[in-house]
């Protein structure tokens, strides 16, 4: 079996105090999984809502789960029931969405607000004036059964550590101006989620509060 619990204690070797390891675990089968849990790994990332749900039936049930990648409408009924946070929000009308399927489990999720800062052209995520257009309209602050936890965005993947380290701390200064303005009395907006397995020691020193590493952990997919 793939080195898994070497692996994971490496990274974790790695990260300063108060930030947090989401371990990407999309296409990986569940005894990679089961054998990071033994390290005491409780965070796992997920990106698809049919592999999550077989997931979250057969591992145990103290595991936080983390929907990681883009999320559509119509799938939010199916993970609302025991997603722990949902990090890629970036429409209104998903945290709407959000909003009304926790509200019929009588939960409250946790989401992060996906910002697009890095240059390659992607098609998700809040552009800093549309993310700041959505905080000042204030729809969101109606919504009693989603909670806006903090940031989460994608650095360029590229091998120029300064364009990375731009980017993450643009991030992590829109976090300061959003915190300010609008969550300065809520402790809950304390996440920042950059950092993966190519660039996470960059995050670190950017004030990422969480990383979101895979392959360093696991290994290539297994599709």
């Amino acid at each position: 079996m793939y080195p898994v619990k070497e692996n994971l204690r490496k990274v974790l070797s790695q990260l300063p105090e108060g930030v947090r390891l989401v371990a990407i675990s999309k296409y990986h089968p569940n005894e990679y999984i089961e054998a990071a849990y033994e390290e005491g790994q409780r965070i796992f990332g997920e990106s698809h809502e049919q592999e999550l749900k077989q997931k979250h039936a057969t591992l145990p049930s103290d595991i936080e789960w983390h929907f990681i990648g883009h999320l559509q409408t119509n799938k939010v009924k199916y993970i609302a029931p025991y997603i722990s946070m949902i990090e890629a929000v970036d429409s209104l009308k998903l945290l709407k969405e959000i909003d009304k399927q926790a509200k019929k489990c009588d939960r409250v999720i946790k989401v992060l607000l996906e910002l697009h800062i890095a240059e390659e052209e992607t098609k998700y995520g809040l552009s800093l004036d549309s993310c700041r257009q959505l905080l000042e309209e204030g729809e969101w602050r109606q919504l009693d059964h989603v909670k806006i936890c903090g940031l989460m965005m994608m650095a360029s993947y590229v091998d120029d550590d300064q364009q990375i380290r731009n980017e993450m701390m643009l991030a992590a200064e829109f976090f300061d101006e959003v915190k300010l303005k609008y969550f300065a009395d809520d402790d809950d907006f304390c996440e920042r989620s950059w950092g993966m397995s190519h660039d996470f020691p960059i995050a670190c020193e950017c004030r990422s509060t969480m990383v979101r590493i895979g392959t360093t952990i696991f290994g290539p997919r297994v599709y």
